[in-house]
């Protein structure tokens, strides 16, 4: 079991980690368009799932502890949506370097907002989940 200052210094990390990674989605929404939305998409999303994962936790509490089982399912399919995500942006990749970039700038063929999103759903949700 997590001792009471340890729980608190994971979400004020958590919080920190979250911060920063808006500051980097907004400083690429100058050369990528929806970068930031993405980003607070995913955040916000992945928050929602932290709270429905709280609901669907097994809580037990044996002797003097509390110990907890998140919810699998909800589990894996974070794990999935990132797990996709990356197998995505190679696939995505490996076409667009294998047919070239025609009239559009190469940063913009690899679909940074939705890797944003997909950071920002496993952000979310474990500040969610640790608050």
């Amino acid at each position: 079991m997590a001792r009471p200052w340890t729980a608190t210094f994971n979400v004020v990390m958590m919080a920190f980690s979250a911060i920063c990674f808006l500051a980097g989605a907004a400083i690429t929404a100058y050369w990528v368009a929806n970068a930031f939305t993405g980003a607070a998409a995913g955040l916000a999303l992945g928050g929602g799932l932290g709270l429905v994962g709280l609901g669907l936790t097994r809580w037990e509490r044996t002797g003097g502890t509390l110990h907890y089982t998140p919810n699998r399912w909800l589990v894996l399919f974070v794990t999935f949506v990132v797990s996709a995500r990356v197998l995505y942006g190679l696939w995505r990749s490996w076409t667009v370097a294998e047919a070239g970039v025609h009239g559009t700038p190469v940063v913009l063929a690899f679909g940074i907002p939705e890797s944003l999103a997909a950071g920002g759903i496993v952000i979310g949700y474990y500040f969610a989940y640790g608050w």
